[in-house]
């Protein structure tokens, strides 16, 4: 018996899937993990929330919030003036991490706290690859 097995590269299934960089797929992930990732946000203003939208190019598979404060947001402690201790540092002055925890205001979004990603991954991660799961097979 004789039989003959063609297969495709995998630069060409990689964009036949939409998996590549700026495919339909990687397109999927990244506006869906936006769109999950609002509840966990802290919200003020929504000024944070929004610069995930304005600064991710979707389909990079990198979200990019380029709030000022987004850092030190995220990560969740106090960052004092190395000079003054204070919250609020000069032009210039540097900041140190403290172990201290900042305090979310919670009546927007009940679940804002650091780590905003990685909680609504843990949360949603499922839900998202199955979603992407079934835009790379529709995407053959």
């Amino acid at each position: 018996m004789n039989f003959k097995l063609t297969m495709k590269d995998n630069t060409q299934l990689i964009k036949e899937r939409g998996i590549a960089p700026y495919g339909r797929t990687q397109r999927f992930i990244d506006q869906e993990s936006i769109r999950l990732m609002d509840k966990y946000t802290p919200r003020i203003s929504g000024a944070l929330i929004k610069t995930s939208t304005q600064g991710t190019k979707i389909g990079s598979g990198e979200i990019v919030q380029n709030a000022p404060n987004a850092r030190y947001d995220y990560y969740g402690k106090l960052m004092v003036s190395s000079v003054t201790g204070s919250a609020y540092a000069r032009k210039g002055e540097s900041k140190v991490l403290t172990e201290k925890n900042l305090e979310y205001t919670t009546s927007a979004n009940p679940m804002a706290g650091p780590f905003w990603f990685e909680r609504m991954k843990a949360d949603h991660k499922e839900k998202i690859l199955k979603g992407a799961q079934h835009i790379a097979n529709k995407t053959v």
